[in-house]
């Protein structure tokens, strides 16, 4: 693998995104980040790391549209780039800065509009049937279905409208993706493997 790779993935909450994430890092040996890339963004950025925690993944007004108006984000009358907007950019140059450094797994926080456009970049969406992510969040946070229903529209919610507001693709569109993946035919491990397989023959077919 001469070129750098970076792996992106969307996923649907409860669909395992963060587990296969983690698994694919290990067995690629690659740096991986999900909520560590708060840390970092923090750290660059000078935000607070409760200030990027609280507003992780939270949709706002959309940037493209502010950006596009001229004003960089900046409110009529004001200094201040509003919060939502330092923290979608400070995750950004974070993303950009990881991508330069080296080989990574990036889960969520428009990692895949981030890195448009730079080589050796996959980006992959993990999403499984309501009953499955049911499953899975009740075990992995120990409530009841109602709850765990609840919580996942909730979240995949919060999720689409944060991609949207940022990005100029769909949060979920197939076509944006350079694999789509139902992580509930294969489970977590054959997810995981099947990820990797497709990232050693989209290296072969680059040779």
């Amino acid at each position: 693998m001469a070129q750098r790779r970076i792996i992106t993935i969307g996923r649907m909450f409860g669909s395992g995104g963060h587990d296969i994430g983690k698994l694919l890092a290990e067995k690629l040996d690659f740096g991986f980040y999900d909520k560590e890339l708060l840390a970092l963004a923090a750290k660059e950025s000078g935000l607070a790391p409760e200030v990027l925690e609280s507003n992780d993944e939270r949709p706002t007004s959309s940037l493209l549209y502010t950006l596009s108006m001229g004003t960089h984000g900046i409110i009529p009358g004001t200094d201040a780039m509003p919060l939502g907007h330092q923290v979608f950019l400070a995750q950004f140059e974070a993303i950009r800065k990881l991508a330069q450094k080296g080989n990574c797994v990036i889960v969520g926080r428009c990692a895949d509009y981030a890195l448009r456009g730079v080589p050796g970049v996959t980006n992959v969406f993990i999403h499984a049937p309501l009953e499955y992510r049911l499953g899975r969040v009740q075990r992995q946070f120990g409530i009841s279905e109602t709850e765990a229903r609840d919580r996942i529209a909730k979240t995949d919610k919060k999720r689409a409208a944060y991609h949207n507001s940022y990005s100029d693709h769909k949060w979920g569109a197939l076509e944006t993706y350079h694999l789509s993946v139902d992580s509930s035919v294969l489970g977590t491990e054959g997810t995981e493997e099947l990820i990797r397989r497709f990232l050693e023959l989209q290296i072969q077919k680059e040779v």
